[in-house]
């Protein structure tokens, strides 16, 4: 018995997705429902330290990014402060070059270039929080699939307070 032959144009045909219901946004991948807040990870306060200082890099080679979005609309939040801190190459959490805090984007995006994270208790992963008021704060701790990574994207959908 041979398989059957598929293509992603019978494939998208045959689940009743035209160009047509992608045009008209009947198919659109990202609707209002999809923005739920971001909800606090459980160790994400760890060596956290209130108002850690702007600044535009904290090294070389490692990149954090993400977006930050507004519950509910998506709405993209411009001059969020979002906090960022992780064990790297210069030492653990609590070394003060590891601290540093950027502002969002008009398009609700960031971006900070640190040096390499590297695995603290066992697993390479960051802190990142959003804790400016305007919004509830909310405090994250994505661990990383490897430790050889040199990128990790973080986003975040806020509530008010």
């Amino acid at each position: 018995m041979q398989a059957p032959f598929y293509t992603r144009r019978r494939f998208l045909i045959g689940a009743g997705l035209t160009t047509t219901a992608f045009a008209t946004g009947l198919a659109s991948p990202v609707t209002a429902q999809s923005f739920k807040p971001t909800q606090t990870m459980r160790g994400g306060s760890n060596n956290y330290r209130p108002n850690a200082p702007l600044v535009d890099k904290l090294g070389n080679g490692f990149h954090i990014s993400g977006n930050v979005r507004l519950a509910g609309t998506g709405q993209p939040i411009q001059n969020a402060r979002i906090q960022i801190w992780a064990a790297t190459t210069l030492g653990g959490e609590r070394e003060p070059r590891n601290h540093g805090s950027v502002l969002t984007q008009a398009d609700g995006s960031y971006h900070l270039e640190m040096e390499q994270i590297v695995p603290n208790f066992g697993q390479p992963h960051a802190h990142l929080a959003y804790d400016d008021g305007s919004f509830k704060t909310v405090f994250l701790r994505p661990v990383m699939p490897s430790a050889s990574d040199t990128s990790l994207a973080v986003d975040f959908v806020l509530t008010r307070a």
